[in-house]
């Protein structure tokens, strides 16, 4: 069975490789002023960065015994919500937080020793959305696939075992709470039995599940309202989990209003619905669009867990949410053959393996 790195590679992306030092610039370079053009899902009239509404994603305590209930009705409605009581220990968070910039702290010339190769999909360069835009996004990134001892040791020659240990501990955390938001998910679909979902493993565990882990770093930004820090997208994901540092950033589109910011909680973490899961719950759940702007005077941190299922394990719309009423909306894809439709296609990767046009649930307006 491929490796997630495997599946990366075989689906290469290839990027304007510039690693420039963002503290040493004083003014914003033409290469990176977006407009409202550049970013073709912007709705805004004038910045790219202008917020047009004011509203809340939805927050959900885990210790609610109506998680799974409000989880399926933030699914639904949103495509994005925050929790609380995770169970992550604040320890946890702080030191994930602390090896992240103390990574993107480090001179240019030794983040360089841990570049990313151009077929690679791990360690140090620029978001791989980045080949389908003109402008250059605001931020530099860090992924991880695998094991990341070899390049934390061209980072940190005396000190990458300490580093690692931390990376390994928030993986292993973090692998167990995407199981269990998979089931509470799930099961806000009436999908709640072991046998409901095969690759769930005899004790619905997910332990064939395959993740990255993308650590982005948003510099001070001297014309922030024409920056940005990262183009709107959607993951190709069953789902994702982000850590914010404190510091806002992260919108989303709210479908019929416009962009919303999503306000860092203390000790929160956003859960978003990805491609995959969209297909699962046969277009329920929209994966969402959301994108990272950036700000003057604060640099901000962000630490996503992409989740999703084995490589090879296809994902198709499951058969509890298939009807007469509601024929199957997409065909089976694995993430291996995803991942190669998305960088084809990018966003338009859903609308690619539709077998019909999915009708918005909540809106009875036409996505995909």
């Amino acid at each position: 069975m491929p490796t997630l790195s495997d599946a990366f590679g075989a689906h290469p992306v290839y990027l304007q490789q510039k690693h420039p030092d963002f503290n040493s610039l004083q003014e914003l370079p033409d290469s990176y002023a977006w407009t409202q053009r550049d970013d073709v899902y912007n709705p805004c009239p004038s910045s790219p960065n202008t917020v047009l509404a004011e509203e809340n994603v939805p927050v959900v305590d885990l210790k609610d015994p109506n998680a799974p209930k409000l989880i399926g009705h933030a699914c639904k409605t949103w495509g994005v919500f925050q929790i609380i009581n995770h169970g992550i220990p604040t320890t946890l968070l702080d030191d994930i937080e602390r090896t992240g910039n103390t990574l993107f702290s480090l001179p240019p010339h030794q983040k360089l020793k841990a570049a990313r190769s151009p077929e690679g999909v791990s360690g140090y360069g620029v978001a791989r959305i980045s080949s389908f835009f003109q402008k250059l996004m605001w931020s530099e990134g860090f992924t991880i696939a695998g094991s990341p001892l070899e390049h934390f040791r061209q980072l940190w020659p005396q000190e990458y075992t300490k580093y690692c240990d931390i990376v390994l501990e928030y993986e292993e955390e973090m692998k167990k709470l995407a199981g269990k938001l998979m089931w509470l998910m799930s099961a806000s679909l009436g999908i709640s039995k072991l046998e409901d979902i095969k690759w769930a493993g005899p004790r619905g565990e997910f332990k064939g599940a395959c993740a990255a882990l993308q650590l982005n770093s948003y510099p001070t930004c001297p014309d922030p309202d024409r920056a940005m820090g990262l183009a709107a997208h959607t993951d190709s994901t069953l789902l994702t989990i982000l850590y914010q540092n404190g510091i806002s950033g992260l919108q989303v589109l709210r479908e019929g209003t416009g962009w919303i910011t999503v306000p860092p909680l203390p000790g929160g973490l956003v859960i978003n619905v990805g491609d995959l899961f969209h297909i699962l719950s046969n277009g329920l759940y929209s994966s969402v669009l959301h994108r990272a702007v950036v700000n003057r005077t604060r640099p901000r941190l962000s630490v996503a867990y992409l989740y999703g299922p084995p490589t090879s394990v296809q994902i198709s719309p499951h058969p509890k949410l298939v009807s007469p009423s509601r024929p199957p909306l997409y065909r089976a894809v694995t993430w291996n053959e995803y991942l190669g439709t998305k960088a084809k296609h990018f966003n338009k990767a859903l609308s690619s393996v539709q077998l019909c046009v999915p009708i918005s649930s909540n809106t009875g307006v036409q996505v995909g």
